[in-house]
């Protein structure tokens, strides 16, 4: 009974943590800058104002729409590429497969900021030949992160746990390999690409460091640079952040809650 009391105690503490910054974002944007620098815990009447207020400021709608291009492109583009990729990987057999799978695991290894400048003077290039892809672009920011290797690994790893069987029976059935891919493999593995797309879709949503460095133009903007201008000014009106926060959590929160069960499903890799 004592270790059972112990457990809910620490379980309840752990969520209070977990939860008290989105609460208190909450509560932020309804209440006026002056508050949130005290540090109010009360929820206020002044949401509406905030958000005109931030609506007369900043440029909001142009900048949703440019993160939300920007990661369902990413999101479909990286479920595509990524399970194609860890399918090959798993079920073909090479002798260079498991060589090859290893040198794609280290570059895990490069920090991404590692690889921004070299990025940068590769798009500088292609902006003198292919503008509609070169530097301030939305395409810039989509291309370098339309796969990791990580979600490479991902799709591999829940592959090993397939059915080979079926596979077999749609080759013997007459589907061709990209038929046994998108006529069965796909469909079985709705969990694992329900997993992989909140991972991805969250990821590209909340990036702010490569699109920080490629785009240059405020009609470019994505919902975390226009945050980050806000807070950047002499005097910041912290009421006006906290709801520009709050509203840029809702799509990447929705998203979630809503796939919530195949995501975690996904991430224990069943298959069903």
């Amino acid at each position: 009974m004592s270790k059972r009391i112990f457990s809910y105690t620490v379980l309840i503490i752990a969520s209070i943590v977990s939860i008290f910054p989105f609460l208190w974002m909450i509560v932020s944007s309804t209440n006026k800058s002056v508050d949130v620098t005290k540090g109010r815990l009360l929820p206020g009447t002044h949401f509406i104002e905030n958000l005109q207020n931030l609506l007369d400021t900043v440029d909001l709608i142009p900048a949703l729409v440019n993160s939300t291009k920007i990661s369902l492109i990413t999101t479909v583009l990286a479920m595509l590429i990524a399970s194609l990729a860890g399918y090959g990987f798993e079920i073909f057999k090479s002798r260079t497969k498991d060589f090859l799978f290893n040198f794609l695991l280290l570059s895990m290894m490069i920090p991404f900021a590692a690889l921004m400048v070299p990025l940068f003077r590769m798009f500088g290039t292609i902006s003198q030949s292919v503008p509609m892809i070169g530097i301030d672009t939305l395409a810039a920011v989509i291309l370098p992160t339309v796969t990791t290797a990580f979600l490479i690994f991902f799709f591999r790893q829940s592959t090993k746990m397939f059915p080979k069987e079926i596979l077999e029976a749609g080759r013997i059935d007459g589907l061709t390999e990209l038929g046994v891919f998108f006529r069965i493999y796909v469909p079985t593995m709705k969990t694992t690409y329900a997993a992989a797309a909140i991972i991805t879709f969250m990821a590209s949503w909340n990036s702010y460091l490569w699109p920080l460095v490629i785009l240059q133009s405020p009609e470019n903007q994505t919902i975390p640079l226009l945050i980050s201008n806000l807070g950047s000014s002499y005097s910041p009106d912290f009421g006006v952040i906290m709801t520009a926060i709050v509203i840029a959590t809702l799509p990447a929160a929705l998203i979630f809650f809503i796939m919530q069960k195949h995501f975690v499903a996904g991430m224990m890799g069943s298959v069903k």
